[in-house]
């Protein structure tokens, strides 16, 4: 069987996402274990001329929804950066993520298939495919975003393992036979 676009978009960014909020549980109770303050990490960053924790979620959750929507749209137009929130909101924006890519059907999705997209992305202009917007683009930002996040957090302490980054495989099953 093909994969289709929805196959190779939505499971995938669902995956990244809930991973995200994973870690960002996972930090939660860490905090409330060891009395620390989750909002100490939200201009937390891994290097000064990188952009902070906040900016790494916001940029997931852009390249997630918001490449989907650049595909559906043919205009790449994520809302403006927010800011530094308190980490509470920051996973509240992972969970809106997470439903509206819930609310992507595969036939919607796959109806997108095959279209031509010039973006304008800042001062460059780019020529993508629906196809090589996603791979090339959208899912490596996503995931680049989503570990830079992984990793501050590593940083300062929150017990954090590469299955936390993994997220929940998409594994078939078993034959309980073999």
């Amino acid at each position: 069987m093909p994969t289709s676009l929805y196959d190779l978009s939505v499971p995938t960014f669902q995956q990244t996402l809930r991973a995200v909020g994973g870690f960002l549980d996972r930090a939660a109770r860490h905090c409330a274990e060891t009395g620390a303050d989750p909002d100490d990490f939200v201009c937390a960053r891994l290097f000064e001329d990188m952009a902070p924790f906040h900016f790494q979620i916001e940029a997931a959750w852009h390249h997630c929804v918001w490449g989907l929507e650049a595909v559906k749209t043919g205009l790449f137009s994520p809302p403006a950066l927010i800011g530094p929130v308190p980490f509470a909101d920051l996973r509240a924006l992972i969970g809106k993520a997470e439903r509206t890519l819930e609310a992507f059907t595969p036939d919607e999705v796959n109806g997108w298939a095959g279209k031509d997209l010039d973006l304008q992305i800042g001062p460059r202009r780019l020529a993508f495919t629906s196809e090589t917007l996603i791979l090339s683009f959208s899912l490596p930002n996503s995931h680049f975003h989503a570990v830079t996040a992984y990793d501050i957090l590593r940083t300062l302490g929150v017990p954090l393992g590469k299955r936390d980054y993994e997220g929940r495989l998409r594994t078939r099953a078993l034959n309980a036979g073999a």
